[in-house]
């Protein structure tokens, strides 16, 4: 089995297509490609794949754990937002958070076995006593992802007329389930990256804030829970608009930009990429978390940062043809618009703020120490090669590059 670079598609040999039913059914929410040939499935489609998959037992998941913290303490990762972390993945979390193997902080979003459920039997809300470890928010999937034609948008894709995405769970449900998870205390994070799903992550996000705060403005509810919209890629302008209005957080990742600008167009049209796709500058009213989306996207921040300061490319600082000097530049960030949303948009979001994203007294003492201070006389274009030389996790020097 290989997977696609943005998780929503996989592709199988003919040994697995021969343990699967016959005929393989067509699944809502999902794809299954028939032509030229069987194979490949994509979104909810990959579940009856997935099922079979054998499984790492939890000795194996202990070194991945401790293999990907080494692994992001290297480019000055501190602290990670986990977006869909199941039950049982949770309890190995719990066992591991405050042991020497645990470096970085993980705020855990849940992630029922059956995606976009309500199963709260299935977990609780937990923080540990050095905070390294947080579970108070859940992650739902409202649609697939642009490459693969899987994000669900209001009107078909221009390269592919015939289909306009997949939504991965109904309008309705998906409101049941943020009313739900919120009435539980759940902070709720949804998956959206076509309008059509953007759309219903902020109806569904609404209709939980007025349930939840019948009497106060639901800009003042929203200041409370906090919920988010997980990458906000596509969004109509009169989407945008309510997103403003209520202050619905965007967790967006700048080097998608720069990773879909040689075929995003090619997917939406001029006018539509130029009103609705990858706002940043935009959004900045709404304290965005600005992040990487691992392991879709390499983890560096900094070159994060790159991408959402100049918007081209981070591994070769180039842009499109038709824009060399960046995409879309319009949306793009200043340095310290980009250093805040990589600091303090996680803590906001994460319901840290003030003891993360920061370095001053009463915060946890996690810091990095640079090649080159960040600011100042650093040009934009060393921002791509930058360099950690250590990070420091509640106090403690988990990384050197000299060691």
């Amino acid at each position: 089995m290989l997977d696609r670079v943005d998780v929503h598609c996989i592709w199988v040999s003919q040994a697995v297509l021969n343990l699967l039913p016959e005929p393989i059914p067509d699944v809502p929410g999902g794809e299954v490609v028939r032509d030229p040939g069987m194979g490949v499935f994509c979104d909810n489609a990959m579940d009856m794949v997935m099922a079979l998959w054998p499984k790492p037992d939890s000795k194996k998941k202990q070194r991945f754990v401790k293999s990907a913290m080494g692994k992001l303490n290297e480019v000055g990762i501190v602290g990670i937002h986990d977006a869909g972390v199941t039950p049982e993945n949770l309890d190995l979390y719990k066992t591991l958070a405050g042991t020497e193997d645990w470096t970085v902080r993980v705020y855990a979003m849940v992630e029922c076995y059956e995606r976009n459920t309500f199963c709260p039997s299935e977990v609780e809300r937990y923080t540990s006593p050095d905070g390294s470890l947080m579970i108070k928010s859940v992650k739902l999937f409202a649609d697939g992802a642009l490459g693969s034609w899987g994000s669900a948008l209001l009107d078909p894709y221009t390269d592919r007329p015939e289909t306009s995405g997949s939504l991965l769970v109904n309008a309705s449900e998906l409101v049941y389930d943020t009313v739900a998870w919120a009435k539980q205390g759940f902070q709720v994070n949804i998956h959206a990256i076509g309008d059509l799903a953007n759309r219903y992550a902020v109806d569904a996000i609404v209709s939980a804030l007025r349930l939840l705060c019948p009497n106060e403005p639901l800009s003042v509810c929203q200041s409370y829970h906090r919920f988010r919209i997980e990458h906000a890629q596509i969004i109509h302008p009169d989407d945008q608009a309510r997103i403003h209005a209520v202050g619905i957080i965007p967790s967006i990742q700048p080097t998608h930009a720069t990773s879909d600008m040689a075929y995003a167009e090619k997917r939406l049209g001029k006018e539509r990429t130029a009103k609705e796709a990858y706002r940043m500058r935009s959004l900045l009213d709404v304290r965005p978390v600005l992040g990487s989306d691992f392991p879709v996207e390499p983890p560096n921040p900094f070159q994060g940062m790159y991408a959402a300061i100049t918007r081209r490319s981070p591994h070769t600082g180039k842009g499109t043809d038709d824009a060399p000097e960046g995409w879309h530049t319009d949306e793009a960030l200043t340095l310290d618009q980009a250093i805040r949303g990589f600091t303090e948009g996680p803590a906001y979001g994460g319901f840290t703020k003030g003891k993360t994203g920061v370095i001053k007294p009463g915060a946890y003492a996690d810091w990095v120490v640079l090649d080159a201070p960040l600011g100042g006389a650093l040009d934009v274009e060393d921002l791509r090669s930058l360099r950690v030389r250590e990070t420091w996790v509640a106090g403690k020097k988990v990384y050197s590059r000299y060691s």
